[in-house]
């Protein structure tokens, strides 16, 4: 045992990291790095476009894209993780992020930008999921709000700066140097190896048939978001029938069935997905406003949005504590009354003065930070150790398929309300995303009530 990194406590028996705090602070660099890498680019596209001449069509999936393999790849990593020690993926998906930001920072080409941005979310898929897995198997209850908290920040925090480090390195030094930003983690990479645990190696044999259905049915959903293709549809609902026949047949499958009949894990999922849908929208909707609206140029978007990553930086440590002296349950409802709040605040006040759209991102970025942590927290605690791979894998990848759906149906409800004014536009959105909220509230207090009974 003493090569291990990880030990085991003899008073609670609950496995405690060696280089805890180190991996934690590590961890959220990383996905720092790796979250800003995805909102530099939505900044970066109408350059991209000029200097390649792409149509707006071809231009977006330099975006779409990378979320499609992005949500696939996270959710097999976490699948893996249940039978590959965790250094080792982590590794391979570092590596494989960094080889494409190499290839990203030369590239001229549009077939080579495409390459790239695939491979980089091939390999940045590995940092969300497991970083959830590491949290759920080897941080004890009692400090793993904290560290789940403070994972969650960083996000924030890349969403937030993300515009900001885009408009300006495209600005001044052009969008290839993006890729530079996303490279800094082959650096971080011999850091990891040292300090991350050795797991066990387990022989199971993997279910690529389940992860091929898995990730063709998503990518079929995604494509009929982005094409409104019915096709795209039907087929990914054949993929969803033939998943759920093939799951229910073998003895290790890739998505675990017992995960979708847990009715407490998918009010949780539910709950993250709303979360990521009106997260994702409104980032996208924000520099919309403020650009038609207030004609601010995209330095000055960055700056409005930036104050909000930075609060949600700092009020994680608090998040973390009140996760782990109150339970998830609280800071869950408490998350969904600040998300309801700033839907309703933006509804109302966005199209009044920009310093609005500032004040009330700040409540959002702290409202998402807090849902999205104890909503993780709470399935490490609700799932047994052997599903928690399959468990948080899941629930990453309906967390991303909500951020690109919630994109995808805002920009649908601008073209459809075209006729009305800016104002009114947003007013329409905001509340329809405040109504979704309170359904989330709802059914999540609704299954807890039941939950308690059933106890």
């Amino acid at each position: 045992m003493s090569s291990l990194s990880a030990t085991i406590s003899l008073k609670d028996k609950e496995p405690i990291l060696e280089h805890e705090r180190k991996i934690v602070l590590l961890w959220s660099v990383t996905v720092w790095l790796v979250v800003m890498n995805t909102t530099m680019f939505n900044v970066a596209l109408p350059t991209v476009s000029n200097e390649l001449v792409l149509t707006s069509a071809t231009a977006s999936w330099i975006v779409s894209g990378y979320s499609i393999v992005f949500a696939i790849s996270t959710i097999t990593y976490s699948r893996l993780s249940d039978y590959i020690p965790i250094k080792k993926l982590l590794f391979v998906g570092l590596s494989i992020l960094g080889t494409a930001s190499i290839i990203g920072l030369i590239a001229t080409e549009y077939s080579w930008l495409i390459v790239a941005r695939v491979l980089q979310a091939l390999g940045a898929g590995a940092v969300p999921g497991l970083a959830m897995v590491l949290a759920g198997r080897y941080i004890p209850v009692s400090r793993r709000g904290k560290a789940m908290a403070f994972i969650s920040s960083a996000a924030s925090l890349g969403f937030g700066i993300g515009p900001v480090m885009g408009g300006i390195i495209t600005q001044y030094l052009g969008w290839n140097y993006l890729f530079l930003i996303t490279g800094l983690v082959l650096f971080l990479t011999p850091f990891f190896i040292k300090w991350l645990p050795v797991d066990e190696i387990k022989r199971v044999r993997f279910d690529f048939l389940g992860a091929f259905l898995t990730g063709g049915s998503v990518t079929g959903l995604l494509l009929f978001l982005s094409t409104l293709s019915f096709y795209y549809l039907l087929a990914s609902l054949i993929g969803l029938i033939w998943l759920w026949i093939h799951i229910n047949k073998i003895s290790v499958p890739f998505m675990q069935p017992s995960l979708i009949k847990n009715k407490a894990y998918r009010a949780l999922i539910f709950v993250a997905f709303t979360a990521f849908i009106i997260h994702f929208s409104s980032l996208f909707l924000m520099p919309i406003i403020l650009s038609t609206v207030y004609n601010k140029e995209p330095a000055a978007i960055g700056m409005i949005i930036f104050p909000g990553a930075i609060l949600s930086a700092i009020a994680a440590q608090f998040i973390g504590r009140l996760i782990d002296r109150l339970g998830n349950k609280p800071v869950i409802t408490l998350g969904h009354v600040f998300l309801i709040v700033a839907t309703l605040l933006f509804a109302f006040f966005s199209s009044v003065t920009p310093y609005a759209i500032m004040g009330t991102y700040m409540f959002m970025s702290v409202g998402f930070s807090a849902l999205t942590s104890s909503t993780s927290n709470q399935v490490t605690r609700l799932l047994p150790k052997e599903e928690v791979g399959a468990g948080m894998g899941l629930i990453q990848l309906m967390q991303f398929f909500g951020g690109a759906l919630g994109v995808a149906l805002s920009g649908l409800l601008l073209v459809w309300q075209t006729e009305l004014s800016p104002a009114e536009s947003y007013r329409n959105i905001f509340l329809g995303f405040s109504l979704l909220l309170v359904l989330s509230a709802v059914m999540f207090v609704m299954n807890q009530n039941r939950s308690e009974k059933a106890s």
